[in-house]
């Protein structure tokens, strides 16, 4: 790497004087203490900045564990609401707030004291592998934590796996127990048995298995779960968690009970006016992620370990988890940008729908408009939003904004995004809403968040700059470099009963994403190294701004840039069925069989007014010239995405090989 000048750390600039600065802290209860986070301290060289790191805003673990959470939380405020759960568990969604269950931190505690014992009564040893296959429910959380109290370790899988991948997963990491939620899972396990010879349990979640370890363990005493929960400490394993395996088989990625203390603990430090009690509502998030990602999984465990209310959604329908929004009534959400995008362009539909489609835009515009007001007048480039646009945005609010805010249980303030970039103008619609999205980035092995936006300096279009506590290094390729306390302690190596370090010497773990540095710490991802195009022309460029866009556009549910040693760039783009039920309705053309809207000269008007709209990010060169409709969309089923939903690039290129040869010959 190019020698750089010596580490410069800025003071921290004074507080942000401006109205969002005032909205954020009229929300805190009397007395909250705001923190004192420090900018990243930023190094450069000749070809521009190349690190930028943050001091840890909360001290390190030096004892205890996750599994000393809910015990904790129950002696300091036992009659506090620690989670709440769907009082009809079997649909998991309800109409009304009286749909919902208070579950205090004294009773969630006794829970996980006695669903521990029954595992310790089923001969689970300390770092045992329990799989957990589930959907995101209160189960899950239960059976995380109460396995942590055994002193065992959790081993994550998704509820969509097939059989070969869920066998590798179990037989990879040696689980000798393993919890579905489901009679179809059981089955599909049932059928691997013979390839999974640790296995020595299978607990079925919906037919009330935990009850039933709970009073296996009723005679088991409290002093043998303590003992278990002393034995672990920050260096312990807590957690394997699978990679997606975009390329090949999915690799274990070992967490430690420090590495998820490390993350939440600044995340809540850096995030407080989510995690921090709120005057009139007390902080709350519905949970919908897959608690097999680590975003969801950190999601669980930062609520927890902040007094934050949990609420689980299981299903992901658009109709069962607005439902289940409206009933949960959330402060904050996390999520990815399918979530919010879904949401906008739901509004925008409906705005359509009855002849006000230019009224929404408008109100976009003015959204737009005002957040980059403010995000100017908070770095100090601009004087923020006049009277005129403030009259406007508070016009719009009663029109537009508070339906969009309406759609996410009408109380939410703030969402953390990540999985893929949002963008600056989605991002900046809904800070303009009056909800204000923390980007972030990270993957599994960085325990979640490795960068996230600074809640009093959003700069839209960035992923934020470092999550205190952790650094950034930009290789001279491009290449992202992280390091800090949340860096995972490498891959699991079941043939070596051991985990397998992957950074160098100085602790950076190379991401194997591209991005970019400004020149005051904020991280800007421009691509996936691996996924890199070179064009015949030799010109170099990354698919994924493109495709991102692409994917925000209510008629697109996936895309594929092409373009590797051919002449130019194209792409493969599939339908999203609600997007285009909404277009056959607006443009009269329900007569048309499906099989031949792929070819329909209206649609394929209005997909390359799309195309032509996220080509503007890019150069000509880089730009889309050509593209095609598939008939069907890329399914998990399939073998074309991941369950996170990232392309499975390889699969794909494989399989409709021959529509992409049929691009190019076609304008040849």
């Amino acid at each position: 790497m190019t020698q750089s000048a010596p580490q410069q750390q800025r003071p921290a600039p004074p507080p942000p004087r401006s109205q969002y600065l005032k909205e954020i802290n009229s929300r805190l209860l009397p007395g909250t203490a705001v923190p004192d986070l420090l900018p990243p301290a930023v190094r450069a060289d000749a070809h521009g900045v190349r690190e930028a790191e943050v001091p840890p805003a909360a001290p390190r673990a030096t004892r205890g564990s996750l599994a000393d959470i809910p015990f904790d939380n129950a002696a300091r405020a036992p009659d506090a609401a620690a989670l709440a759960r769907p009082r009809d568990a079997g649909t998991g969604t309800g109409t009304g707030p009286d749909t919902w269950a208070d579950v205090t931190a004294a009773e969630f505690a006794a829970q996980v004291l006695a669903v521990a014992k029954g595992l310790i009564v089923h001969g689970l040893r300390p770092g045992d592998r329990l799989a957990i296959m589930s959907r995101t429910t209160y189960e899950w959380t239960l059976l995380d934590f109460a396995a942590w109290a055994a002193g065992l370790i959790t081993v994550p899988v998704y509820p969509t796996s097939s059989a070969i991948q869920a066998r590798h997963i179990l037989r990879d990491s040696g689980a000798v127990a393993c919890a579905v939620e489901s009679v179809d899972q059981a089955r599909l396990l049932s059928g691997e048995r013979q390839a999974l010879p640790y296995l020595a349990h299978l607990w079925q979640l919906d037919t009330g298995s935990l009850g039933q370890l709970a009073a296996a363990g009723h005679d088991v005493p409290d002093t043998l779960v303590r003992q278990r929960r002393a034995g672990l400490g920050p260096d312990s394993v807590a957690t394997v968690i699978y990679t997606s395996g975009t390329t090949g088989l999915p690799k274990g990625c070992v967490l430690t009970h420090g590495n998820f203390l490390a993350e939440v603990d600044n995340a809540i430090e850096l995030l407080y006016p989510l995690f921090k009690a709120i005057s009139e509502d007390p902080a709350a998030t519905l949970l919908f992620l897959p608690l097999a990602h680590v975003l969801g999984r950190m999601t669980a465990v930062g609520c927890l370990r902040a007094g934050v209310k949990l609420g689980h959604a299981p299903s992901i329908r658009t109709d069962d988890l607005l439902r289940d929004l409206a009933a949960f009534r959330p402060t904050f959400l996390v999520g990815i940008p399918y979530v919010l995008e879904k949401v906008y362009n739901t509004g925008r539909a409906t705005a359509e729908g009855i002849g006000r489609a230019a009224s929404f835009d408008r109100a976009a515009k003015v959204a737009v408009r005002y957040a980059e007001a403010v995000e100017a007048e908070l770095h100090g480039t601009g004087p923020g939003p006049g009277a005129g646009l403030k009259a406007l945005r508070k016009l719009y609010d009663a029109l537009v904004y508070r339906r969009i805010r309406a759609a996410l249980g009408g109380r939410v303030q703030y969402a953390i995004c990540g999985g893929s970039p949002l963008g600056r103008r989605m991002a900046a619609f809904y800070a303009g809403a009056d909800v204000m999205v923390f980007e972030g980035y990270g993957l599994t092995e960085t325990t979640a968040a490795a960068t996230v936006t600074p809640p009093l300096k959003p700069r839209f279009g960035t992923v934020g700059w470092p999550l205190p506590g952790t650094g950034i290094r930009i290789a001279p390729d491009g290449e992202v470099l992280v390091r800090g306390g949340h860096l995972f302690s490498g891959y699991w190596d079941a043939a070596a009963g051991v985990t397998r370090l992957d950074t160098d010497a100085e602790g950076w773990f190379a991401t194997g994403d591209l991005g970019e540095l400004d020149a005051d710490g904020y991280l800007t991802i421009t691509g996936r190294k691996k996924d890199l195009i070179v064009t015949a022309s030799g010109k170099n460029l990354a698919p994924a701004p493109l495709e991102d866009r692409l994917r925000a556009h209510p008629l697109v549910s996936q895309c594929l840039v092409v373009g590797d040693d051919r002449p130019y760039v194209a792409a493969l783009v599939t339908l999203d069925p609600e997007g285009l039920r909404h277009w056959r309705m607006m443009r009269k053309r329900e007569y048309v069989p499906a099989g031949d809207l792929v070819h329909d000269p209206l649609l394929r008007a209005d997909l390359q007014r799309a195309v032509d709209e996220a080509n503007e990010l890019v150069s000509r060169a880089e730009s889309i010239r050509r593209f095609t409709v598939l008939p069907a969309e890329f399914t998990e089923a399939g073998g074309y995405v991941t369950p996170s939903m990232k392309l499975r690039r390889a699969a794909i290129v494989r399989d409709f090989g021959h529509v992409i040869d049929e691009l190019y010959a076609a304008e040849g």
